[in-house]
């Protein structure tokens, strides 16, 4: 009953779609502009770096604390993995959103840090590091996730491990399909965060 509870829990705090609150506290829907997606990127292009950071922590967190929660109550890695599935099946498939939601990749990362820190934090490096250098976030989420599965092996992390993420990395890919095909035309558009930045100040300014 106890791990009833705790998938239950993980999975309707993983369903919470921050990014679809935040942008209708401005009174926009979120899925009918831009790219239509809930994350963090595409509030970040609508509304303004600040509230995508926002989104974009609120998004990990709730990745995070289910996998932490249940180690600390039950001991039991195994599970800790599973109910960071469990927060990022509730993020991709929200009942508050008719069963739809984002592409997982935030709530993902939060999942794998609370699961596996120390491999959490070199992907998001690793994230980190393609996206300074290719501005790109789409390919810079792909290349990041593909490599967990790498940082896995090397840090030697268990069965249960692969039988999540492997399949989340997957689904990842699935859900990434047009971003894909955009990035084999050359196509897909760049997200320059300084410029966005400006930006950003600049039409704050304004408004004041």
């Amino acid at each position: 009953m106890q791990y009833v509870l705790l998938a239950l829990g993980s999975y309707l705090l993983g369903s919470l779609p921050f990014g679809f609150i935040v942008a209708r506290l401005r009174g926009i829907d979120i899925t009918s502009v831009g790219s239509g997606n809930i994350g963090a990127t595409n509030v970040a292009r609508v509304l303004g770096w600040r509230l995508g950071l926002i989104v974009f922590l609120l998004d990990v967190g709730k990745g995070v604390v289910p996998p932490l929660v249940t180690a600390s109550v039950t001991g039991n890695r195994d599970a800790a993995v599973l109910m960071g599935l469990a927060a990022v099946l509730g993020h991709t498939f929200s009942p508050f959103l008719k069963f739809k939601g984002g592409k997982g990749v935030a709530t993902g990362l939060g999942a794998l840090i609370g699961s596996a820190p120390l491999v959490g934090a070199v992907v998001f490096g690793t994230f980190l590091l393609f996206f300074a250098v290719t501005r790109i976030v789409s390919f810079s989420a792909l290349v990041a996730s593909a490599s967990v599965l790498v940082y896995g092996l090397i840090w030697g992390q268990g069965w249960m491990f692969f039988a999540v993420f492997t399949p989340m990395i997957v689904y990842v890919f699935v859900r990434h399909r047009a971003n894909i095909e955009r990035l084999l035309k050359g196509q897909e558009p760049k997200l320059d965060l300084k410029k966005k930045m400006k930006k950003d100040d600049e039409d704050k300014n304004k408004d004041a």
